[in-house]
């Protein structure tokens, strides 16, 4: 009785994956028919792969999908390793009070919508900001980091960081706490400093769990915030600014182009599951279980 209980809750997640996820992936058919809603989903004509050919040949596709590469290797290198040493600095300090308020105000960005987000970085950066207005009454000339294309990329990636580090910290810091302190202990009479600690026996111990993350971050690496990018994407042209999502949703969404947009949109997600599939493959040759055995 108990595990029917258990089953029964379970069922209205299970039919939000099956209706909204799995569901929804016949949707993708539109990537081969020249979508017409008026028409529906089976009335609208067969293009087969029309629309991919187009996508192909179409230059501005290239530029969102070389912004969003640049823009999620940024990501990467820059934003992954951040939470993990938020972690290691957080699970270092020793006062309880200190640590609990560090991680209320780190992870507070996090609650933040992207609208706020982008909002604070020009009231801070654009061309009427703090800075600018702070420069001007000192004599200086003014930047316009905001506005400014070239500075658009970094740009992004320290609003990711400010924004969802703090929150990335919470996995880490929870393999942390799993970790033995008498290794540690064992370790320093040793005579093991704190860098030959954290390579011999941090690192060791939460090496799964930074696997795991980097895989599913590969998966999800053309996804780099439709939200943050499309607030900012006027600011600085699309040139800069323009990734897939929106791409799509300018193609698909403004422009009624329904069946093209469902071929960028399904290209990104199969990219995606050959990103996930082969990450795997890479961390069962180096001794990890990945994702899936």
């Amino acid at each position: 009785m108990q595990s029917r209980g258990l089953a029964l809750l379970l069922l209205p997640g299970l039919a939000y994956f099956l209706l909204f996820h799995y569901g929804a992936l016949a949707g993708n058919v539109i990537a081969f028919k020249e979508y017409i809603p008026f028409d529906g989903l089976w009335g609208s004509p067969w293009v087969g792969p029309g629309n991919f050919q187009r996508m192909f040949e179409d230059g501005a596709f290239w530029d969102a999908v070389l912004n969003t590469v640049w823009i999620a290797v940024l990501q990467l290198g820059f934003y992954f390793p951040v939470p993990l040493a938020l972690a290691l600095l957080l699970h270092s300090l020793t006062w309880s009070t200190v640590r609990r308020f560090v991680q209320s105000v780190a992870y507070l960005p996090h609650f933040i919508s992207w609208v706020i987000v982008v909002a604070l970085f020009q009231q801070l950066l654009g061309d009427t900001g703090l800075l600018n207005t702070s420069l001007d009454g000192m004599g200086l000339s003014t930047v316009d980091i905001i506005g400014n294309p070239d500075a658009f990329k970094p740009l992004t990636v320290a609003q990711v960081i400010w924004k969802d580090a703090g929150w990335g910290t919470i996995i880490f810091l929870a393999a942390l706490a799993q970790v033995d302190e008498q290794q540690y202990e064992a370790a320093a009479i040793d005579g093991a400093g704190p860098w030959r600690r954290f390579w011999h026996v941090t690192l060791p111990a939460i090496r799964p769990v930074i696997v795991l993350l980097l895989i599913m971050r590969l998966g999800d690496i053309l996804s780099v915030g439709f939200e943050q990018m499309l607030l900012q994407r006027d600011a600085v042209g699309p040139e800069a600014a323009e990734i897939i999502d929106t791409f799509v949703y300018y193609q698909g969404i403004v422009g009624g182009d329904y069946g093209f947009a469902a071929a960028a949109g399904l290209f990104k997600g199969v990219i995606g599951a050959l990103l996930v599939y082969a990450a795997n493959k890479v961390a069962h040759r180096l001794g990890e279980q990945g994702v899936y055995k």
